[in-house]
């Protein structure tokens, strides 16, 4: 018994001990350090003057540099005229008049098929038209003399007419067993040899005009405004790296594509020097503009706030205190290579802040500037 009532009295004392030492814990604070508190004197006024120190930021100055509003696309080239030969009636190929790779001209003779029954039925047809003409000839005079009817004048006549009509079947019909170069151009790798028995529609040789080379690409559809012909492209192509070709924009396809929603532009190459050949993989960059002078910051130096783009501008204190950061609502333009164009709200000459944004969360925070890696620190 003795020992349990000795442990109450030690459990009592602990209890009591412990509630004097939180009620001491969660006094009020005297008035004496609130007082100093609010004089600006002790701890809690070193607090304030500490925060009153200049953020410490990053800045680069608005500069000039020749900037170009252009669009990348990909393309194909093509020959500006190209044609794959075919017979339109079957024949023996008797003839060739060209070798694989030559240059040909508009009306050579290229290939020639067995034409000895159509050039047999070409003469037949000859001396009919002649016979039908000396008899229409006769009759008119006899005619003017009276001794013949008009009917007989006429009948001569219709009969010279299916003369000369007979007579043009049977060229033409010759005429097609030659084929000839519809233009000037290089023929490729021809399929056929003397000797050869062809369908009509069978290949022979392809025709291709490569003096000009046409360069076919796609942009999408919100340049289809700016695109103009006349207008200058860069191509470059990986067969041939390093060489860049000028090309200028020909037609422009006035139908959209609804599928890539896309406009079709053909562009064209001089090519007299046959460096290009149909078919080869281009790099197309067209330029709608270029401005030798723009206002360029870089790209996280812009501060996007409520669907506005905003930079924190640095501009002299008041007196001769450190230099203070102002936002500024800007315009921007083009962006090239981590800058962005400036076309509204900056001067050149103008700084701007680039990292250290996140702590200058109102007007006329005082700053520092430091040095900004890679680049000279502006100075005030």
């Amino acid at each position: 018994m003795a020992f349990r009532a000795f442990y109450f009295v030690v459990a009592a004392v602990g209890i009591a001990g412990t509630g004097t030492v939180a009620w001491w814990l969660q006094k009020p604070t005297p008035p004496v350090v609130q007082s100093m508190a609010s004089s600006g004197s002790g701890p809690v006024a070193s607090g304030t003057a500490a925060a009153a120190k200049p953020v410490s930021v990053e800045a680069v100055q608005v500069r000039a540099m020749a900037i170009s509003d252009e669009a990348q696309a990909v393309g194909s080239l093509r020959s500006r005229r190209s044609v794959v030969l075919r017979p339109e009636v079957s024949g023996r190929v008797t003839q060739l008049h060209f070798r694989n790779g030559m240059r040909v001209r508009q009306g050579q003779l290229l290939v020639q098929f067995d034409d000895q029954l159509p050039r047999a039925q070409v003469q037949q047809a000859q001396a009919e038209c002649a016979i039908a003409q000396a008899n229409h000839q006769r009759n008119q005079d006899l005619v003017a003399q009276g001794f013949v009817s008009q009917r007989s004048l006429d009948e001569s006549a219709a009969n010279l007419q299916v003369a000369q009509a007979k007579l043009a079947l049977a060229q033409a019909t010759a005429a097609r067993l030659q084929i000839v170069a519809p233009f000037d151009g290089v023929a490729g790798i021809g399929n056929v040899y003397v000797g050869d028995y062809l369908k009509d529609g069978t290949d022979i040789v392809n025709i291709e005009d490569i003096d000009s080379i046409f360069v076919d690409f796609r942009l999408p559809e919100r340049y289809q405004g700016q695109v103009r012909v006349g207008q200058v492209a860069r191509v470059d192509l990986d067969a041939m790296p390093g060489t860049r070709f000028s090309a200028t924009v020909q037609a422009i396809d006035p139908q959209i594509d609804a599928n890539g929603r896309s406009v079709s532009v053909r562009a064209s190459i001089d090519n007299r020097s046959l460096q290009l050949r149909p078919g080869m993989f281009a790099r197309v960059t067209t330029v709608f503009g270029a401005r030798a002078d723009a206002r360029v910051v870089p790209e996280e130096a812009i501060v996007a706030q409520g669907g506005n783009q905003y930079v924190l501008k640095v501009v002299p204190g008041s007196g001769a205190g450190n230099p203070v950061a102002r936002r500024v609502m800007v315009k921007l333009g083009l962006r090239r290579d981590g800058q962005v164009e400036v076309l509204d709200g900056l001067a050149l000459g103008d700084t701007v802040v680039t990292a250290g944004q996140q702590r200058l969360q109102k007007d006329g925070v005082p700053v520092r500037v430091v040095a900004t890696p890679n680049a000279p620190t502006p100075s005030h």
